[in-house]
C-alpha cells in the first residue's frame, strides 16, 4: 500500500507514512507489552508520548540566555522542595497509626509545603517567562544531540509510569484505566500552562535534525550532481533523501525493540506474564509477586511509548502540546493493537503501520469516492454539497468500522497472540 501510495501519489507521501507508520508500530509495541503480555488496560498512552516529546525540548534545544541566572535555579529549587515535601508526607503516613494526629500532621505538611513552594516558584517562574517571551519565554534544554532524547524520552516515560503503577497498579482493570486517562491529561495541561518548561500553546519549534536540512543539501555541489546524475530536481531529491534518513534511523529503533520484546516475550519472565495475564490467582498462588510484575511490564511499555513519542517530536521539528488528543495518542493506538493481534508483537507492527495508512489515506480516497458516486449530479445540488462536505468525517467512521469489524470477525486480530 506505501509502495502503490508512491507510484499513484507521490514518493514524500509514501515516505512520510511510512516514517509515521515507524513511530506508530513502536508504540503499538509499547501498548502491546502492556496490555496483550500483562493484560493492564492503559488508556494514558498520550501522557507518556507527550513525555517524549518534552524531553527533546530539554535536551537538544539550546538554553534560553539568562533564563538560568534570572530564575531557573530557583525553579529547581523549588521542585526540589516539592519532591521533599511530598517525601514527607509519605513517610508520615507510612510510619504514624492511622488516627486524627496522622491526618492532622499531614494536612499541615502539605499545607505549609504549598505555600512556600507558591513563594519560591511564582517569582522565578514570572521572571523566566518574561524573557523574551516572543520568541523564548522558558528555560531551554541542555544543547545536546537530538538522538540523546531519545532513550531519555524512555526515561521520563519511564519515571512517571513507575509513580503512576505504585499508585494504581493492583486496582481493579477499570479504575486503572481512569486512573492512567486522569494522569494523562495532567501532564499535557501542565505542558500546556507552564510556559516556563516548553513554552506551553506558543510551541517550542526548530528542534534540531538527526538529519540534514533540505537547504543545506541544495547548495550542496556533490549532492546536486548526484541527483542531476540520477534526473531528479534536486528540490524533490532533498526531501526524499531527508525522509529516506529518517526511515533508517525509525527502522533501526523499531527492529532493536522488537527483538528485544520478542526475546522478553519467549523467555521465562514472558512466559510468567502471560501465566499472570490470564489467572492472576493461580499465578500468586505459585508465589509469583503480580503487582511487581505488573510495575515492571507497565514501565517498560510506557518507555518504549515515550521513545516514539521523542522520535515523532524529532520528524515534526517542533512541540506542540494542544496536538496531543487522546483520539490520536490512545485510541488510534489501541486500534492498531486490536486489530494487529493482541500478544503478538509481529502483530503490533502489522496494526500500527496498517491504521497508520488509513488514517492518512481514509480521507482523500472517500472523497474520491464521493466525488464520482455523485458525478451525475449538477455541483450546486445540496445532496452533493452536504456529501462532500461529510468528507472530512470519513476518517473517523473508517476507524469505528474497522474495529467494529475487527471485534466482530476477527476478535483476536489479524495475527492472534498464543
Amino acid at each position: 500500500m506505501i509502495v502503490t501510495t508512491g507510484v499513484i501519489q507521490s514518493w514524500n507521501s509514501a515516505l512520510l507514512i511510512l516514517n509515521m507508520g515507524l513511530v506508530s508500530a513502536i508504540m503499538s509495541l509499547g501498548l502491546n507489552l502492556q496490555w496483550g503480555l500483562a493484560g493492564l488496560f492503559n488508556v494514558g498512552v498520550m501522557g507518556f508520548v507527550a513525555l517524549g516529546g518534552l524531553a527533546t525540548v530539554l535536551i537538544a534545544m539550546p538554553a534560553t540566555p539568562t533564563a538560568w541566572g534570572a530564575g531557573g535555579a530557583r525553579i529547581v529549587i523549588a521542585l526540589l522542595f516539592a519532591s521533599v515535601v511530598i517525601a514527607a508526607v509519605i513517610g508520615v503516613y507510612k510510619r504514624m497509626p492511622n488516627s486524627t494526629t496522622r491526618f492532622v500532621v499531614m494536612l499541615a505538611l502539605l499545607l505549609i509545603g504549598v505555600i512556600i513552594y507558591r513563594a519560591i516558584l511564582d517569582p522565578a517562574v514570572a521572571t523566566v517567562e518574561a524573557i523574551n517571551p516572543a520568541l523564548a519565554g522558558y528555560i531551554g534544554g541542555l544543547n545536546l544531540p537530538v538522538l540523546v532524547a531519545w532513550p531519555v524520552g524512555g526515561v521520563l516515560a519511564a519515571c512517571a509510569a513507575w509513580l503512576i503503577g505504585k499508585t494504581a497498579l493492583g486496582l481493579r482493570s477499570d479504575y486503572l484505566a481512569i486512573g492512567t486517562l486522569g494522569i494523562a491529561e495532567i501532564i499535557i495541561a501542565v505542558l500546556k500552562h507552564e510556559d516556563w518548561l516548553a513554552r506551553g500553546v506558543k510551541n517550542v519549534i526548530g528542534i534540531p535534525r538527526p538529519v540534514p536540512y533540505e537547504i543545506d543539501l541544495q547548495q550542496d555541489a556533490n549532492f546536486l550532481a548526484r541527483a542531476t546524475d540520477l534526473g531528479i530536481d534536486p528540490t524533490i531529491a532533498s526531501s526524499l533523501f531527508v525522509k529516506l534518513n529518517y526511515a533508517i534511523l525509525f527502522a533501526v529503533v523499531l527492529l532493536t525493540l522488537f527483538i528485544m520484546a520478542q526475546l522478553a516475550l519467549n523467555s521465562p519472565w514472558g512466559r510468567m506474564m502471560r501465566a499472570i495475564r490470564d489467572n492472576e490467582v493461580t499465578a500468586a498462588a505459585m508465589g509469583k509477586d503480580v503487582t511487581a510484575r505488573h510495575l515492571q511490564v507497565f514501565v517498560l511499555g510506557s518507555a518504549i511509548c515515550g521513545i516514539a513519542g521523542a522520535m515523532m517530536t524529532t520528524l515534526d521539528g517542533q512541540l506542540t502540546p494542544a496536538s496531543y488528543q487522546p483520539l490520536r495518542f490512545t485510541f488510534l493506538v489501541w486500534v492498531m493493537v486490536i486489530l494487529g493481534g493482541s500478544g503478538n508483537n509481529l502483530g503490533a507492527v502489522l496494526g500500527g503501520f496498517f491504521i497508520w495508512f488509513f488514517w492518512v489515506q481514509v480521507e482523500p480516497i472517500g472523497l474520491l469516492l464521493i466525488e464520482f458516486a455523485t458525478i451525475g449530479l449538477a455541483d450546486e445540488s445540496w445532496f452533493k454539497q452536504h456529501l462532500l462536505a461529510s468528507a472530512a468525517y470519513m476518517r473517523l467512521f473508517t476507524m469505528g468500522l474497522i474495529l467494529l469489524l475487527v471485534l466482530r470477525f476477527w476478535p483476536r486480530g489479524l495475527i492472534p497472540g498464543r
